[in-house]
């Protein structure tokens, strides 16, 4: 637990530092989001984008427990 924890305060550090270029990665805007604009109301739903990162995190725990 404690290499665990070490390790999501590295990852959320070096997200931090590269904010910058994270910023232009296109999460939140993929083909299969939801985004409706009617009279000033704005619904995004990013479900595609969900999946992605679930995937991603999925597979990192899986292989951190190898």
């Amino acid at each position: 637990m404690n290499r665990f924890l070490i390790l999501l305060g590295v990852l959320c550090l070096l997200a931090g530092l590269g904010w910058r270029w994270f910023v232009r990665i296109p999460f939140g805007r993929l083909p299969g989001d939801i985004h409706i604009v009617r009279g000033g109301i704005n619904f995004h739903f990013p479900i595609v984008t969900c999946i992605v990162i679930s995937v991603v995190v999925s597979v990192l725990l899986w292989l951190l427990r190898r």
